[in-house]
């Protein structure tokens, strides 16, 4: 990936997660940000705070105010060396400050400019301000987690977000393959809604196909019984028992083989029109012993099943810790913490270093020096504020 340069204009978190693929792998990354940028979503100051330094990890920062004619004709110099560049202001931000695909493609046709929006490029939702839990209450994603009965319900994490920065990747990653062929590069773009709805999958088809609007079913699987929370004796496990040779695997490990024959579970679709029968009954047994035991007994008859772990729990986990799924980085100000590691393996591949993610403005003098301005013309441009 050292071969490729990539601007960062991205903010929050949809495009640094697109940048952060190419940053993790050895890209070179230039975020840009205002000058006098503010610092009210970084608490503490960005260097000490953890979600910053997850995000924007392996790049440097140049500071460049886009809006001073020196600052513009700098950034269209960056523009000419960038192989891609990744940005999520709204459509029309970026054609008022003169940065969007068509007339950045007329200073470099190879590069691949990649937008990630919140509702899409056009239509009537196009320049509102969309954020990830707007995305999925209008993608129907609300609308299918939690509990029947106790209101909508967001997802823990945030999925619009997340998944749209790694659809934008993809996207990027095949403009590139297609760079090679054609000479020229694209414009990439994708929005929190199409990633979310895309995201929605088979509850999504069972109302394209079937015409059937889903619910929601709490912690039971929407079209699959026995498949949920069960309680045991010291805690809570899950349990996955599809189709009907799983469903007489669990049977007998739960000393209870009548359920096999019982012909109100005697098909995957009987299952889920009884499932609060069958989970009275699986719960009836579940609780008489621990999670550990229950864990080991399943899976020792091929019956999916895990612990339901809070986060301290998960990293001390014994095939998690095997996984080595985060990465030591120095930090300057906090020493040696760790962040999460891409859950991407290249066999016979060694990752790049890490870095721990930059201070605003950190490698100003070092970027503006490989666009071959001198020292003098750095501080000019410093005192004038256009970095």
């Amino acid at each position: 990936m050292d071969r490729f340069t990539v601007v960062d204009l991205s903010r929050v978190r949809s495009g640094p997660t697109a940048v952060r693929q190419f940053a993790d792998w050895g890209a070179n990354v230039i975020k840009v940000e205002e000058p006098t940028e503010v610092k009210d979503d970084k608490p503490g100051g960005a260097a000490k705070f953890s979600d910053y330094q997850n995000t924007h990890r392996n790049k440097r920062s140049l500071t460049l105010n886009l809006k001073h004619p020196e600052g513009k004709a700098l950034f269209l110099e960056l523009i000419k060396r960038a192989d891609v560049l990744v940005e999520n202001y709204r459509p029309s931000v970026k054609k008022k400050l003169g940065i969007d695909y068509e007339s950045l493609r007329k200073i470099n046709p190879r590069l691949v400019y990649a937008s990630i929006s919140g509702f899409g490029q056009t239509g009537p939702y196009a320049d509102r301000p969309g954020l990830d839990q707007i995305a999925q209450g209008l993608s129907g994603l609300m609308s299918v987690t939690g509990e029947a009965g106790r209101g909508p319900m967001r997802a823990g994490i945030p999925i619009a977000d997340l998944s749209a920065g790694l659809f934008a990747a993809i996207g990027i990653l095949m403009a590139l393959l297609d760079r090679e062929r054609t000479g020229e590069g694209r414009w990439v773009h994708t929005s929190l809604l199409q990633a979310q709805m895309w995201m929605m999958d088979f509850q999504a088809t069972r109302w394209l196909i079937d015409g059937e609007v889903p619910g929601q079913s709490g912690n039971d699987h929407p079209t699959s019984s026995p498949t949920g929370v069960y309680p045991t004796a010291d805690g809570y496990i899950n349990i996955a028992a599809m189709g009907s040779g799983m469903f007489a695997r669990l049977c007998e490990v739960l000393g209870m083989p009548e359920m096999i024959a019982d012909p109100r579970f005697a098909s995957a679709g009987q299952r889920v029109d009884n499932r609060a029968e069958l989970n009275r009954a699986i719960i009836s047994k579940t609780r008489t012993a621990s999670s550990a035991d229950w864990i080991e007994w399943l899976n020792e008859a091929g019956v999916p099943c895990g612990p339901i772990l809070s986060m301290d729990q998960t990293f001390d986990n014994e095939q998690v810790r095997h996984l080595a799924v985060t990465r030591r980085v120095s930090h300057p100000q906090r020493g040696e913490i760790d962040i999460m590691a891409p859950p991407v393996v290249f066999e016979g591949a060694e990752m790049p270093a890490v870095r721990p993610a930059p201070e605003t403005g950190a490698h100003s003098d070092e970027i503006l020096q490989w666009l071959g301005l001198d020292a003098e013309a750095r501080e000019r441009l410093r005192a004038q504020r256009v970095v």
